[in-house]
């Protein structure tokens, strides 16, 4: 390889881990020669690709930021008045730099392990304090995917509230006329498979019965008219259904909130509060409801509870209501949040402040005020009496003022019926408003155009009978981080509190942590791509185009399948949108009544939640001892529902971390008896360039690109769930109302492409990798997931292995032989934050142990300090075995111990401080500490509080 080739693979050597050295030293320690040797023992030969991929790359790092330059230069950023759910917004630059383009932040797991994610659990926690308050309703949760998804979830919720069991009394669900399309669109999706009715109408003439179990309404609607719907949500409360409230948090500021008004949930966007368009995503939606509803709202919420020396810590709230627990009797398949995005808008929040929302809201209400006014002045007819941001004009030619308005490069919403949408926003200027009269001045005829600025604080343009006549945001988090000294020391004392990638690997069977590359992440901060509004003309977007068309296409190649759709925007609406393929598949083929899907007892809780979504019947199949899926079970309920046989789910390689060789007879078994076969695509990071699930035999599977291809996980989302299909199923991609692909489906999500800017990173992985890099990647995940089994599997027993005893890229070791002596799997979990590591999975997919996936980007001499923790702990258990450690006063279950209770002037414990907080050496140079002690999951949820406490607590707590 000369110098140049060497250059073009730069990235190979910086994405993968070990060295050459290192990897030579772990092959010895695994007992084969080479990396070919311990994948040949691997993976089944007959799965084996026989060629290299199709993919693009390798190319160096400056390489391919040069060529993306070229690339984003074809997409031409408009100043966008659009509107319908997507505005321009100023990020401040605090918040960019310290949160968003900090891997501090968006590096962090989903903060399961509350006592080392005390810092984003606050932020989260000022999100649902932010929502609530903002939304005038009780509990919020810590965020969904995207409005059009929240307002799905809202109606599912509210269905089977009114709905119990299988009997539905109340199958129907009015949606007003105004609101918008793509939400419109999402809830027809949503509502088919659970045999929801929609109705849509004027909500000013609906006609309600007791068929109804719920409404939804657009406030402000859009047109951009604030309508009082008092009387409306009277008229559904007369009949029992309940009011759902698609609704603006800037506008919230002026307006009187849903839940003065009535509304039993308020669901919406939290983009505009400086998180960028984006293409579409990713955005961080809201849920507010009611206190009734509280145990089974859609998504996580954070909650208020004590640690073990009393002092406040936060957690995760209510956790039994997660899919994993519940599986196919879950409320939802919520995986993925949208964690980091919330932290932005929570953080917008913070920054401004109560009266600073206010302003900005007040300054882009009055330029839309004047605006209306000076074209009403010049003999336009503006049809919004009562607004916040958009009004609606009529006009006599609109593709004049196209035209026009796109040669000045300018976009509106255009209506069907002659009318044109300007929404202003946070971004628009005096001079702005000026340009758009001078515009229409000019389709008019007329010479010039002037205007007059209203400077004061009553805005005609909302009624006094809605303007916001209550407070909000009063807890001193909200009035005190102004100034940009304590935004940033804010932003960095949370930061300090919670472990992420920056600090050590997490090493999550399941979760796939692996490096995130500055140069895969720092195009998305480019404004040539961040503020891209998705519905921008087709024309304006070309540099997205090329990227969605290649990426589409690598995607189809790495998985053997035909065709790609990126608009799912988690894993969770990957798997439910590939089910909605195979049922519509089914459908077509007069084979609707093809109703249920088997799916194995070993497989990820999102399935069989997914599957019940898309309006599947579950039938759970077992595995054997080994952990593998027990083929005659599986080909017995195969055959017992050949008549009714919708389908598969299974996870390959197996969620027990084990490359099973019966895969393609499973497969088969399934296509015999007429069912199509669902891969969760979970595990790909085993699979790419060395198998694939289309040459394995399945018929459509999802890939998480926050694991496989490198998006981070950001504390708890953005995600990323495409599906790819074989040509059956390409006809049955997800549409959208806004682009047609030629699909006969409605969409899943609220965007085209789902979280298009977050594409843009695993874009740049498989371009970075080539196909030789992708394939090493695959080989040094199992690698490195063998080398750690091999050093553990004296000390630990581990459960499932192959045939071979090798593992895939994760494996499982067994913690219940400790349980006699009172050690449970939690309790090792908590001491590796003394060790100053995130615990494995815990618990899944086997109650009682850990699951651990090193990732291909760890170097070995991580993966041996993770090791020696380990062995280290296990040594620790041994002394409780012999005595020399007390069974209830130990560092395992008093673990985690905090910097407050080492250097508390008691101390009572039988071990010493020094054993407590470094237990190797090693933590003498580097300690990260926990923020508190073991959280009391079981007191935070008897006392539920899921916003900042009230001021008084703080003033208790002597904070002014």
């Amino acid at each position: 390889m000369n110098l140049f080739e060497q250059q073009a693979r730069e990235f190979q050597e910086r994405h993968i881990g070990p060295s050459e050295q290192e990897t030579v030293e772990m092959l010895q320690t695994i007992g084969v020669a080479t990396l070919d040797e311990l994948v040949e023992k691997t993976v089944p030969k007959d799965i084996r690709l026989a060629g290299a991929l199709d993919v693009a790359g390798p190319v160096s790092e400056h390489e391919y930021l040069k060529e993306l330059r070229k690339t984003a230069s074809k997409n031409k950023v408009f100043r966008n008045y659009i509107g319908q759910g997507y505005y321009d917004t100023i990020t401040p630059t605090v918040i960019l730099r310290n949160l968003f383009e900090n891997p501090g932040w968006y590096t962090q797991y989903t903060p399961y392990q509350a006592e080392i994610a005390q810092g984003r659990l606050e932020s989260l926690l000022n999100f649902q304090t932010m929502v609530s308050d903002l939304t005038a309703l009780p509990i919020a949760n810590a965020s969904l995917l995207d409005e059009g998804t929240a307002a799905a979830e809202a109606m599912a919720m509210l269905f089977n509230n009114k709905n119990k069991g299988d009997k539905i009394t109340a199958p129907r669900f009015f949606v007003d006329q105004n609101v918008f399309a793509q939400t419109r669109d999402v809830l027809l999706t949503r509502a088919t498979p659970i045999k929801v009715e929609l109705v849509t109408g004027d909500f000013k003439t609906a006609v309600l019965d007791e068929t109804f179990f719920g409404v939804i309404v657009q406030y402000p609607n859009s047109d951009g008219a604030v309508e009082d719907y008092r009387s409306f949500f009277e008229k559904a409360r007369a009949v029992d259904a309940k009011v759902v409230a698609a609704t603006d948090l800037l506008a919230l500021t002026l307006l009187t909130p849903p839940g003065e008004l009535g509304a039993d949930v308020a669901i919406g966007s939290s983009q505009r509060f400086g998180v960028p368009m984006g293409f579409g995503g990713p955005h961080a939606a809201f849920f507010a409801t009611k206190d009734e509803f509280k145990r089974v709202i859609p998504g996580r919420i954070i909650g208020v509870s004590i640690d073990t020396e009393g002092n406040r810590a936060l957690r995760m709230a209510l956790q039994t209501r997660e899919q994993h627990i519940r599986r196919e009797k879950a409320t939802s398949n919520i995986c993925t949040a949208q964690a980091l995005l919330a932290n932005m808008a929570a953080m917008y929040a913070v920054y401004h402040g109560p009266e600073g929302l206010k302003n900005i809201a007040k300054r882009v209400s009055l330029l839309a005020n004047s605006l209306s006014n000076e074209l009403v002045e010049m003999g336009f007819e503006q049809v919004n009496r009562h607004y916040f941001d958009t009004i609606k004009v009529k006009v006599d030619d609109v593709a004049a003022i196209r035209n026009l308005a796109e040669a000045q490069q300018i976009n509106f919403h255009y209506f069907n019926d002659g009318f044109v949408g300007i929404a202003i926003d946070e971004t628009t200027a005096q001079c702005d408003v000026l340009d758009i009269l001078h515009l229409f001045a000019e389709i008019k005829g007329m010479g010039d155009a002037g205007v007059m600025f209203e400077y004061n604080d009553h805005l005609e343009n909302i009624p006094t009978s809605l303007t916001r006549t209550s407070t909000f945001l009063l807890h001193p988090v909200f009035n005190t981080h102004h100034s940009e000294t304590e935004m940033m020391r804010y932003l960095k004392s949370l930061e300090n509190k919670d472990l992420s990638l920056d600090n050590s690997m997490i090493p999550l069977g399941s979760c796939t942590m692996k490096l995130n590359s500055a140069t895969e992440l720092i195009p998305v901060s480019w404004p040539e791509f961040s503020k891209m509004h998705p519905f921008a003309p087709t024309d304006q977007w070309q540099g997205y185009h090329q990227i969605v068309i290649e990426l589409e296409k690598w995607l189809s190649n790495i998985t053997g399948f035909a065709a790609t759709s990126l608009q799912p925007n988690s894993g969770a609406q990957g798997e439910y949108a590939g089910l909605l393929a195979i049922r519509d598949y089914h459908e077509d083929r007069n084979d609707a009544h093809r109703n249920v899907i088997l799916i194995p007892i070993s497989a990820h809780g999102t399935n069989p939640a997914s599957a019940v979504m898309a309006g599947f019947k579950v039938v759970v199949t077992k595995c054997d001892e080994a952990g593998n899926i027990d083929v005659e079970d599986l080909r017995k309920n195969a055959e017992k529902y050949k008549d009714v046989l919708a389908g598969l789910m299974v996870t390959y390689p197996s969620t027990h971390g084990v490359f099973e060789e019966s895969i393609r007879e499973i497969c088969n078994i399934i296509h015999e008896n007429g069912g199509m076969v669902y891969m969760d695509g979970a595990n790909m990071n085993a699979q790419v360039g060395l198998t694939a699930p289309g040459f394995i035999g399945a018929d459509v599977c999802h890939l998480n690109l926050h694991k496989t291809f490198a998006i981070p996980h950001g504390g708890g989302g953005p995600g990323m769930g495409p599906i790819c299909v074989n040509d059956k199923l390409a006809p049955f991609l997800p549409g959208h109302v806004n682009i047609h692909k030629g699909s006969s489906a409605n969409a899943v999500s609220a965007a085209p492409y789902g979280s298009a800017s977050i594409l843009l990173i695993s874009y740049a992985y498989i371009k970075l990798l080539g196909a030789e890099g992708l394939r090493k990647a695959t080989e040094y995940a199992i690698l490195n997931a063998n080398y750690m089994k091999a050093r553990l599997e004296g000390h630990y027993k581990i459960l499932y292995s192959g045939k071979n005893n090798t593992c895939a890229h994760e494996f499982i070791v067994d913690l219940r032989p400790f349980k006699s002596l009172g050690i449970e799997a939690e309790d090792v979990a908590k001491r590796l934050m003394d060790y100053g590591f995130h615990a494995p999975t815990l618990s899944f997919p086997v109650a009682g142990t850990i699951m651990i996936e090193p990732t291909e980007s760890e170097p070995k001499t991580e993966l041996d300090r993770f090791c020696n923790a380990l062995i280290n702990i296990h040594e620790e258990i041994v002394a409780i075995e012999k005595g020399s450690a007390d069974k209830i006063d130990n560092v395992l279950k008093n673990a985690p111990h905090s910097l407050q209770v080492i250097t508390a002037d008691n101390w009572s414990h039988s071990y010493s401080r020094s054993q407590a907080a470094f237990p190797l050496d090693y933590l003498r140079h580097n300690k990260f500490w926990p923020a508190i002690s073991r959280v009391n999951n079981t007191y935070g949820d008897r006392n539920l509080i899921c916003t900042c406490e009230p001021i008084e607590s703080y003033q208790e707590m002597g904070v002014n």
